[in-house]
């Protein structure tokens, strides 16, 4: 099988963290035909600087594609997506860290389950140190356990899958809408009948903490949380009493302060 790798960065991003994230891609025991990397955006001199010493590094392996204006996550996935050559894609962010045999083990269980169309996996969560892992964020195995845990929290750590370009780009690929391009995308593929899956083990270290639960408080957050409501009722992913019972434990958490959000993210992240 062959696949791509694809990740965007925008100018916050932290170099080091870039160069760590790349090293776990191009040290896979199974590596990527091709990373594809959209800057979403002017970046820093420095990650110019950084990304530069990557392309000497890995010559035509990483395709750098340069937005002139930051659009966000879902619009420069999107870009990206229809830049990748091959019909299997690999998502990861700029600051995390794949384990060395994520895609061999993806592949390999995608090659014994050819009816797949996006797998994932679950998660360790770290702040400072990705040795110790301060949780695990697991989510459910199977196509049916994902598509019921999906009407109540995200099925899928974004940052994990690899899914069939074409089945992503048949529910209509990245859209538009912050904070939750990846769930709503998820949405619209369980909607069209896509197959999904999770191997039960960490395949990705993911950076938390409490700038994580920041950037997701506050009322700009809270209102694209309601597009979502709006948009997965229109869908008819969620039903009106779905979407009400989302206003209480989705919404308006969003308007809470950090240290009470924090205490229920990490409640929800043990149920």
């Amino acid at each position: 099988m062959h696949f791509s790798v694809l990740l965007s960065i925008y100018h916050k991003e932290k170099p080091d963290y870039f160069d760590i994230a790349l090293e776990s891609i191009v040290n896979q025991s199974r590596k990527p035909d091709e990373i594809v990397l959209v800057e979403d955006g002017r970046l820093t001199e420095e990650l110019y600087a950084h990304i530069d010493r990557w392309q000497e590094r890995l010559g035509d392996m990483l395709r750098v594609v340069k937005l002139e204006e930051n659009v966000g996550l879902g619009e420069a996935l999107n870009v990206g997506l229809g830049v990748c050559r091959r019909d299997w894609v690999a998502r990861m962010d700029t600051d995390d860290i794949a384990v060395p045999d994520r895609f061999e083990k993806q592949l390999s269980f995608i090659q014994s389950h050819p009816d797949i169309d996006i797998l994932g996996s679950w998660i360790c969560e770290f702040e400072s140190d990705p040795e110790k892992c301060d949780r695990i964020r697991k989510v459910p195995s199977s196509h049916p356990e994902i598509a019921h845990f999906a009407k109540y929290r995200n099925p899928l750590n974004h940052v994990t899958v690899i899914f069939k370009k074409e089945a992503v780009l048949d529910a209509g690929g990245y859209q538009p809408m912050h904070g939750f391009e990846d769930y709503y995308l998820w949405m619209r593929m369980l909607s069209a009948g896509k197959q999904f899956a999770n191997l039960p083990e960490v395949l990705v270290k993911a950076r938390a903490g409490q700038e994580m639960i920041r950037r997701r408080q506050g009322l700009g957050y809270a209102m694209e949380e309601w597009r979502l409501q709006k948009a997965a009722h229109a869908l008819g992913f969620w039903s009106g009493a779905e979407v009400a019972r989302n206003i209480f434990v989705r919404v308006l958490p969003r308007l809470l302060p950090l240290s009470i959000t924090q205490k229920v993210y990490n409640a929800l992240r043990k149920i």
